[in-house]
């Protein structure tokens, strides 16, 4: 199995990158985050896992070995495929799936594409239990009733899942409960 890559960044493309290894440029395919932090020209080492099929061998990428680990604990999941769990790091951080995982938020795997409620159940039965056992640093935000309604409201104006953690998480602890004060706290995130 192949571990690691590292080599120069030839190609970012869509959801893949072009790594040069020896003369032998591999397409990796990775999550957004990894692909926003890649240059052309630079050298870049990622932590890989390779998909066998009988009609291709795929690598997937990562920039952490926790995130591949967890990419691995999403394949067990029935009825997620490699290219899914990758939708999934895209679109979640790690922090916001051991959170939603947490709080019992099967809603919040339901904006990944490709992801109905159905398989979004199984992703947290299946999570409940794997989560604690991969190399975790636990979350201290604590989720509010609240946060949900705010995260639905954020992604309903075109924020993504990451996005709009982040800003939930920038409300300054001391804002009141209230939905709508809460919500204007977040969105001044996104000004600054």
């Amino acid at each position: 199995m192949i571990a690691t890559i590292q080599g120069e960044v030839l190609e970012i493309n869509q959801d893949n990158a072009v790594i040069n290894l020896g003369g032998l440029g591999l397409r990796i395919f990775i999550p957004t985050p990894v692909k926003q932090a890649l240059r052309i020209g630079e050298v870049a080492t990622l932590h890989t896992h390779l998909v066998v099929r009988e009609d291709a061998l795929t690598l997937y990428g990562f920039d952490t070995r926790e995130t591949r680990d967890f990419y691995t604990v999403l394949l067990g999941v029935d009825g997620i495929g490699p290219r899914t769990a990758l939708a999934v790091l895209s679109t979640m951080s790690l922090n916001s799936i051991r959170q939603a995982v947490a709080s019992g938020q099967v809603e919040m795997f339901c904006h990944v594409p490709g992801i109905g409620k159905k398989t979004a159940q199984k992703m947290l039965l299946h999570l409940e239990d794997k989560v604690g056992g991969i190399h975790t640093t636990s979350f201290s935000y604590p989720m509010r009733d609240s946060d949900s309604e705010i995260l639905a409201a954020l992604t309903a104006l075109g924020y993504s899942i990451v996005e709009s953690q982040a800003a939930v998480q920038s409300i300054p602890v001391e804002v009141e409960e209230d939905l709508e004060v809460r919500l204007k706290a977040a969105l001044t995130y996104f000004s600054r």
